[in-house]
């Protein structure tokens, strides 16, 4: 959506004449404040584009790697486009100079890893798009220096494992999308620092796992999204742990293991008033195979009363159990205090005798 912006918002706008430098095949408006370079075969970044560059669109070109300094001297940029432009590599310092770029698409392109510095010139950046690529780990300092991010996307990509911290520095995120991946668990300290994180997608990955305090520091958050992951159990606490004003939650499409425990971990949550299972209707079980594909609100009905009925009748009975052998017991003690009254009286009559 990015990547056709400087055409929908120049519409009405004339072409810059021939007095104006553009690169060729590029279109530049309003004194070349917003260059269009859009699918027009470029294999780098064209030379020669206009110091004063506010929006650069150079999406669905094939770039394939950007080297170090490739936007040198563009210090007024605000708005990159570089999305589907089968870019694998980034050089060190390849970002360098933008330092007060504001959005950057890379969405769509062949990116396995980020550099160590990527994060190094993009101190001003608010808006990150790095879905739909092939990354597999988040490194530690890739991302601390995105101080300004407000919104980065990284969904769609093939990340297992996010470095405990990687998104320490991150302070003003609001929205964080890691939905399409491959990760196994959310570990404590992996969202620390997050505190104004408002929208948290985390669906579709492989999650199996969610630590007790991994949510501790997620003290905006309004949405959080595991649906179609391989939750099998929950521990209540860990939701408790969300000291929100209001937070929706989205579970359907895991595996769930729908015993009672289950159903009470659920029973609980929707009784807290700032936690909301928007979804709890389409919360299904997979396991035991009697119930596969049963709504857990079912199960609340049919499983866990029956249950519930069976340990009220077990208890009662220990219960009668206990008191008659209680009662058996008080009554032989007496009898035999009898029996040993009876004896005493005999044998002083047979001394008195």
């Amino acid at each position: 959506m990015l990547g056709y912006l400087s055409l929908l918002l120049l519409l009405n706008l004339s072409v810059t004449g021939g007095s104006k430098r553009c690169p060729y095949h590029c279109l530049c408006y309003e004194s070349s404040d917003l260059v269009d370079c859009h699918s027009k075969g470029f294999t780098q970044v064209p030379h020669g584009l206009p110091h004063g560059t506010w929006l650069l669109d150079l999406g669905g070109n094939k770039l394939g790697a950007l080297q170090r300094g490739t936007f040198a001297g563009l210090w007024s940029l605000r708005i990159l486009v570089l999305s589907s432009s089968g870019i694998q590599l980034l050089q060190p310092q390849a970002l360098s100079s933008l330092s007060f770029l504001e959005k950057l698409d890379l969405s769509h392109n062949e990116l396995r890893r980020l550099p160590p510095d990527f994060s190094h010139s993009l101190s001003s950046l608010r808006e990150l798009r790095l879905d739909n690529n092939y990354l597999e780990h988040l490194d530690l300092p890739s991302l601390e220096r995105l101080e300004s991010l407000e919104k980065l996307d990284l969904s769609r990509n093939r990340i297992e494992t996010v470095e405990l911290g990687a998104f320490r520095g991150l302070s003003r995120l609001r929205h964080l999308y890691l939905q399409e991946n491959q990760l196994a668990a959310v570990r404590e300290g992996m969202l620390t620092m997050l505190l104004g994180l408002e929208v948290l997608l985390l669906g579709h990955n492989n999650i199996s796992t969610i630590e007790t305090e991994a949510l501790m520091s997620l003290h905006s958050l309004s949405l959080l999204s595991l649906e179609g992951n391989q939750l099998k159990h929950l521990r209540f606490k860990t939701f408790l742990n969300l000291h929100t004003p209001g937070t929706h939650l989205l579970l359907s499409g895991n595996p769930w293991d729908c015993d009672c425990d289950l159903h009470r971990v659920f029973s609980k949550l929707l009784s807290v008033r700032h936690l909301h299972v928007d979804d709890y209707r389409n919360v299904t079980c997979y396991e035991p195979a009697q119930l596969a594909g049963a709504s857990l609100a079912w199960v609340d009905s049919q499983l866990c009363v029956a249950e519930t009925a069976t340990v009220l009748v077990i208890t009662l009975t220990v219960l009668v159990t206990v008191v008659a052998a209680i009662f058996m017991a008080e009554r032989n003690r007496k009898k035999n205090q009898g029996k040993v009254g009876t004896r005493s009286e005999s044998e002083l009559d047979l001394q008195e005798k």
